[in-house]
């Protein structure tokens, strides 16, 4: 009989154990033995709660119990997951995690570890949520050389862009709806700074090109500065504007970042509103892979987590393919070096324009000011954009990019 110790019981750790239970027999039956989740741990009481008799909260009673087999890890942050986590490797347990900021800071380390110990470290559940993204892209997609990433990876993001080019409103409007309706925390800094999205696309670019990238290390940039004049001068083209993750590889070293980004209305990832994520993969066999759903939420994020909880019961050992070194710093293409096309909107005449940018589209939108003018750049390096950038009254800026 498999033992299994679940960390924290919140949104995600109660909808956790909820699967465990109410489905315990088909899951029985795809480990091809019995399990028993032994313990939850939370510093809160829950007498009411019919796993009571469940819960400690000591870590001790968990690390130091040889029979449990699997530990999961739902509480989120690193401040306590990522030493429960690695003493739980350590001790020779699997573990299963939802938590993105523990893989992006130190995936590398624990993957170690679980190699070292003969065990597994799998975090499906850390990216998209119930969206199987980790796992194809590793497996399923293993014969092809993966090119590039991009992905709509944080709904709450999504969402506000969404009320805002779907229905004219503005940033703090949409935001308080997000926060209203429970897509958004109280403090919204980690999804609207675009932090969690650089949390994930780092995970992806180290499953998909094998080395660790420290989010500390690229440029992030989240969608607070996108106003509705960006939205209707964006619109007047046909495109919209999404906040995305995007890594690609070439000659050994990976470009990544995260930023709002001008995207045509024909692409693939416009089209995906509200709370959904999305997440293309180009590989040089299969070409544009498309992976679509809900990327949050208490029963879809806890279906990829048990998903996990399933495949370590069944393995005897380490699976060599989940892993990738760790990396240093200059395996990093600088944001300098970086080229895109921009869109931009100035206080500028058209001439100053050109003569400073050259060749540009320009784009219009109704009750424009005087004076201001927006327009669409040709390719150009981020170092050299800003230098031109600093010669004329630029109001606002975003990369634009093809999806």
């Amino acid at each position: 009989m498999k033992k299994i110790a679940v960390l924290g019981y919140g949104v995600v750790g109660s909808g956790t154990v909820e699967i465990l239970y109410n489905h315990k027999e088909s899951i029985e039956k795809k480990i091809g033995e019995s399990y028993e989740v032994k313990y939850i741990l939370d510093l809160r009481d829950f007498p009411d709660s019919p796993y009571a008799d469940k819960f400690t909260k000591s870590f001790d009673d968990i690390v130091n119990d040889k029979e449990v087999d699997i530990v999961v890890e739902v509480l989120g942050g690193v401040k306590f997951a990522y030493p429960y986590v690695k003493a739980s490797l350590e001790a020779g347990k699997s573990v299963v995690t939802s938590n993105k900021e523990l893989v992006a800071a130190y995936g590398a380390e624990l993957l170690k570890i679980a190699r070292e110990k003969d065990v597994n470290f799998f975090f499906e559940a850390s990216v998209g949520g119930g969206i199987p993204i980790i796992r194809p892209l590793n497996q399923c997609l293993s014969a092809n050389k993966i090119d590039e990433i991009a992905g709509i990876l944080n709904g709450t993001t999504n969402f506000i862009l969404t009320k805002m080019i779907k229905e004219g409103m503005g940033f703090d409007e949409a935001l308080k709806i997000a926060q209203d309706l429970g897509y958004a925390e109280k403090d919204p800094t980690a999804d609207v700074e675009g932090h969690d999205t650089c949390r994930k696309i780092c995970i992806l670019s180290a499953l998909a090109f094998g080395k660790h990238v420290y989010p500390d290390n690229i440029h992030t940039e989240g969608i607070t500065k996108i106003t509705l004049e960006d939205v209707k001068y964006c619109e007047s083209i046909g495109s919209v504007i999404k906040l995305i993750g995007y890594a690609s590889e070439k000659d050994g070293k990976v470009t990544i970042m995260t930023c709002p980004a001008v995207i045509d209305g024909d692409s693939q990832l416009a089209g995906v509103n509200d709370v959904f994520n999305a997440i293309l993969v180009r590989g040089d066999a299969t070409g544009d892979v498309v992976f679509y759903g809900k990327g949050a939420g208490k029963l879809p994020t806890a279906s990829a987590v048990v998903s996990d909880v399933i495949i370590a019961a069944k393995e005897k050992s380490t699976t060599r393919m989940m892993s990738w070194e760790d990396s240093e710093q200059n395996f990093i293409v600088p944001e300098s070096e970086i080229s895109n096309s921009f869109y931009v909107r100035a206080n500028a005449s058209k001439a100053d324009v050109e003569k400073l940018f050259g060749n540009v589209r320009y784009l219009s939108r109704e009750n424009a000011p005087s004076g201001e003018v927006a327009f669409i750049t040709d390719v150009i390096n981020e170092k050299t954009f800003a230098e031109k950038c600093s010669n004329i009254d630029v109001i606002g800026s975003i990369r634009v990019m093809n999806y």
